[in-house]
């Protein structure tokens, strides 16, 4: 009788356990009510790993994607032509490189520690890039993978054991389309004629994927040129979501027409949009892939990507930081550091980071201004900013003073720009460009397109000086500038020193203050350290409210005034202040 009864016990759990998950049709709207996992709201944190045959070359420009090099060799890139042919001879291809990826220093379990020190609640391999190399043994690629391949080990399957083993998430990138696939060379063969391959190799090749290691996390890309109904995205994301369950959660780049997934800003000042998650994916320097060319101020400082991991989360976001190991399998040793050092900040302030929710108010802002003689107009910002305080995105320039001309006769001027500018000689608007940036990508950052070239005639005096005045306005991605200059007599060029005498003022706004908020709790995560006082302009709080500095045990007292929580930080010594780059205020309301 006690069996029967337990047999009949385990049937209504498993029957109760199936009914509760409910079954995702192959529509949008059946995938839209699947909603999105908690427990990627409350993570904020993942890392992004790159890793594969483009580690072994590891050499770009420096303002280049490392894993972008085989796309280089596609396009004549005569940098990655010739380093190829200098390093490894000239009759050296890329599938030669499957021999010398030999992963000999990869410890799954030393890089699965390494994550969990950083304070990363996930982890996104890249199992397959656009180069259609796979870090497991597909059968849809059989001489084109780590296991048949040099490293003779299936990746995959040890780093998402050894992920799990760390009580973090796995999560998978898969690159849709390839540069190496007969069925379809993608960014070569007509956008439209990827039917064959995507239902021959890509579908098939996903589910053996997704089915062998079930990823609570998946990240597609390469979306850019189809739509979502060529790439079947509606049958895939709803099989992924039956097949893994509740704790499944997709990216949004599916393709045109799927308006769903969170949110994937690439290299990013960050988003503020809250009606879905999201997650800027950035590296630690301006590379995903390893990058052996990247010079080190190319390498985000630890402070600047702890405020910068901090505005994001204020947001409602969170960050996606990609490492990139070197071909042997070691994580580059400064990229460890910023890693563990971002960790140690996330030991003391991590309450007011994880399962946090965005406040009534993301920030409170500032204006930053910074003042500088520029000898010519001529920037290629790239991905950057013009300096470390101001944003690399949606930031202003104006140029101001005079210009020389050493002919009398018209001059035709031109901009190349990938924003707004103006240009403005003798009072007299010549350029006035302006494009429509409404829908212009958040992802894609590397093939985002750089410039446009827009011109302005005006008839000027030898020796003269006319006054200028050139206004930039970045938005998002890619920062350049650039003012030329042509007459009858005078060569097409940058106009020089010696005809421009300018003074730039670089402007943006900037946070000081970010917020985040769990149940009645609030949080406000200083990136300049009070030294007296800490002034939020927030609504009233509880009479009995506590404040604390997280790390410190002391309660701060406080004050309500004109529309202002002014806190009292005086008290706080040196040695009660345990971290660095920003510090966060923990406002508990109790009582009434």
């Amino acid at each position: 009788m006690k069996k029967l009864f337990l047999i009949l016990t385990l049937i209504l759990t498993f029957s109760l356990a199936f009914a509760q998950q409910e079954t995702v049709d192959a529509t949008w709207e059946s995938i839209k009510q699947h909603g999105y996992p908690e427990w990627f709201s409350d993570a904020k944190l993942g890392i992004f790993i790159h890793w594969g045959l483009y580690s072994v070359p590891s050499f770009c420009g420096p303002e280049s994607y490392g894993e972008w090099y085989y796309r280089g060799l596609m396009t004549g890139d005569s940098a990655r032509i010739a380093f190829q042919k200098k390093n490894y001879g000239e009759d050296f291809e890329y599938k030669d490189f499957n021999n010398m990826f030999k992963a000999e220093l990869f410890d799954a379990d030393e890089w699965a520690d390494l994550f969990n020190r950083s304070g990363a609640k996930y982890v996104v391999l890249v199992t397959k890039h656009h180069d259609g190399y796979c870090l497991w043994d597909s059968k849809y690629a059989p001489e084109w993978n780590s296991v048949t391949g040099g490293p003779h080990r299936d990746i995959v399957g040890e780093l998402t054991e050894a992920v799990r083993a760390q009580g973090l998430k796995m999560g998978f990138y898969y690159s849709l389309p390839e540069w190496t696939n007969p069925k379809h060379i993608w960014m070569e063969d007509p956008n439209d004629s990827i039917t064959n391959y995507v239902e021959t190799h890509m579908i098939p090749q996903f589910k053996e994927l997704i089915s062998t290691y079930k990823p609570s996390l998946l990240f597609a890309d390469g979306e850019w040129y189809n739509t979502a109904e060529q790439w079947h995205a509606r049958e895939l994301i709803s099989w992924y979501y039956n097949l893994v369950g509740d704790e499944a959660i997709v990216n949004d780049r599916w393709g045109y027409g799927s308006d769903y997934g969170f949110r994937t800003p690439e290299y990013s000042a960050g988003i503020t949009q809250t009606d879905r998650p999201w997650a800027e994916c950035r590296g630690l320097g301006r590379s995903f892939g390893f990058n052996r060319a990247e010079p080190l101020e190319n390498y985000i400082s630890s402070d600047l990507l702890i405020r910068h991991f901090v505005k994001l989360v204020a947001a409602g976001g969170g960050m996606t930081l990609n490492v990139g190991p070197a071909a042997d399998g070691q994580i580059p040793l400064l990229q460890q550091e910023r890693l563990v050092q971002l960790g140690e900040w996330l030991k003391i302030n991590g309450e007011a980071v994880y399962a946090t929710r965005p406040y009534s108010k993301f920030y409170e802002e500032k204006d930053v201004v910074v003042e500088r003689i520029d000898k010519e107009i001529n920037f290629d910002w790239v991905r950057n900013s013009p300096d470390p305080s101001i944003s690399c995105d949606n930031f202003s320039a104006v140029w101001t003073g005079y210009i020389t001309p050493e002919f009398s006769e018209d001059y035709t001027f031109e901009v190349e720009v990938d924003d707004a500018a103006t240009v403005k000689i003798d009072g007299k608007t010549i350029i006035d460009y302006n494009p429509d940036l409404a829908n212009a990508p958040e992802s894609n950052a590397q093939e985002t397109e750089k410039y446009k070239i827009t011109k302005g005639k005006i008839l000027l005096k030898e020796g003269k000086k006319y006054p200028i005045v050139v206004t930039y306005y970045e938005k998002i991605h890619q920062a350049s500038i650039k003012l030329f200059w042509q007459s009858q007599l005078q060569k097409r060029e940058i106009v020089p020193e010696k005809a421009l005498s300018v003074l730039a003022v670089y402007s943006c706004r900037q946070p000081y203050i970010c917020y985040t908020a769990k149940d009645d709790d609030i949080y406000a995560v200083a990136l300049d350290y009070p030294q007296e006082k800490l002034v939020l302009n927030i609504p009233k709080v509880k009479k009995n409210t506590e404040i604390t500095m997280l790390g410190c045990d002391k309660i701060l007292p406080w004050k309500y005034k004109n529309g202002q929580l002014i806190i009292d930080t005086g008290s706080i010594q040196y040695d009660d202040i345990k971290s660095t780059a920003a510090w966060s205020f923990k406002i508990k309301q109790t009582g009434n």
